[in-house]
């Protein structure tokens, strides 16, 4: 399903058709180091985890992660949204692109929709944005979305240090 169109994007649901695409993105070194080993092994679990985190999200709270999709020609660059973590008390803004698209300004494009989304559409108080303190492209991203750091935790599920940003929205 269509949740977001930017001049160069598509943000769509995911759905278990996009297992192969997923696996691969979760298994890139950069995802590994920055954002953590999510042990999916085969196609077959990036299908489950696909079904059990951000399809049942979006059926639970209407937002998730949503597939980054070139308009041009509708490959699949990345995946951009919003996620609830349990532990924190609000949404975070989550995103990540292949490094075959890095540096071209598609992530800034549909996380700029995704904070506008949050605020206009879903009429969010305010939004987080997580980042690992050694991701400095994450977290200028962040800033150049009007996120501010709030601080340093350690979260779950690997207790690693994750520093947090936060951006308040007007009534």
């Amino acid at each position: 399903m269509k949740i977001l169109d930017t001049e160069r994007l598509t943000l769509r649901t995911i759905d278990a058709d996009d297992a192969g695409f997923y696996y691969d993105l979760v298994n890139d070194p950069t995802w590994l180091e920055f954002i953590g080993d999510k042990g999916i092994r085969s196609i077959e679990g990036a299908r489950d985890a696909i079904l059990e985190g951000p399809c049942a999200m979006q059926e639970r709270l209407g937002h998730s992660l949503y597939v980054m999709e070139r308009k041009s020609d509708g490959v699949a660059l990345g995946l951009c949204g919003l996620i609830k973590r349990d532990g924190l008390d609000h949404v975070d803004i989550g995103y990540a692109i292949r490094p075959a698209w890095f540096g071209m300004g598609y992530t800034y494009e549909a996380a700029a929709a995704v904070v506008a989304y949050a605020r206009d559409t879903l009429r969010m108080r305010c939004l987080l944005g997580l980042t690992d303190p050694g991701n400095i492209n994450s977290i200028r991203l962040l800033e150049k979305l009007g996120l501010a750091f709030v601080e340093l935790r350690n979260l779950p599920p690997h207790d690693r240090p994750t520093n947090i940003y936060r951006i308040d929205f007007p009534n």
